[in-house]
């Protein structure tokens, strides 16, 4: 499979051409999968996606981004311990500092397929607001994480969470320059990025 494919949705949950093409932004979902669903929506607001079956098709997708934006001697900024520890045996150098970095590197909660959003909180940003990370993204989750509505990843959390539920809740939605970057509440102070995302099957 080349990059192109992986990239604009190869593999096994590959959408059809006739699908993406005849399906405006606004007709209803009728009764698409929640992963159709969250593919289609993901790439209407420009995100690319790159679907995995195994940890050697994340490391080669990473690789592969790397190579494309020539970040091979950039630092990824990352907060999350869990994920550098995960990542440390891949060709990435790791920055806890967003202003010495090009790319935040991430988990996130929960995909939410009604918007193709991302949704994260403070597990993911601790108090950072999206437009102060750095313009490009690559977000490592796994389907098992695809949800079907904001307000079901919400209630996710909360269950998972209990009294301790994470604060700094937003989305991450525009992957392109849209004339409606601010179209509902959880997206107020983010930004514009550039992002990738590394998608892993789990289930």
């Amino acid at each position: 499979m080349g990059l192109l494919d992986i990239l604009f949705g190869g593999g096994k949950k590959k959408v059809s051409k006739e699908t993406t093409e005849t399906r405006g932004q606004h007709m209803p979902d009728l009764n698409l999968p929640v992963d159709e669903k969250f593919t289609i929506h993901f790439k209407q607001n420009g995100g690319k996606f790159l679907y995995c079956v195994s940890q050697s098709e994340i490391s080669t997708a990473i690789e592969n981004i790397i190579a494309e934006n020539s970040w091979t001697n950039a630092p990824f900024f990352a907060m999350d311990d869990r994920l550098i520890s995960k990542f440390k045996t891949e060709n990435i150098v790791f920055t806890d500092t967003a202003k010495n970095s090009e790319v935040f590197f991430t988990t996130c909660e929960h995909l939410i397929a009604q918007n193709g959003s991302i949704l994260v909180c403070s597990n993911q940003l601790h108090e950072k607001k999206v437009n102060e990370l750095p313009s490009n993204v690559v977000v490592f989750a796994t389907t098992s994480q695809l949800v079907e509505s904001i307000g079901e990843g919400l209630k996710t959390i909360k269950k998972k969470y209990g009294p301790k539920i994470p604060t700094n809740i937003t989305t991450l939605k525009h992957f392109k320059a849209t004339k409606e970057n601010s179209d509902d509440f959880l997206t107020y102070g983010s930004s514009t990025k550039n992002l990738y995302l590394l998608l892993l099957e789990d289930l």
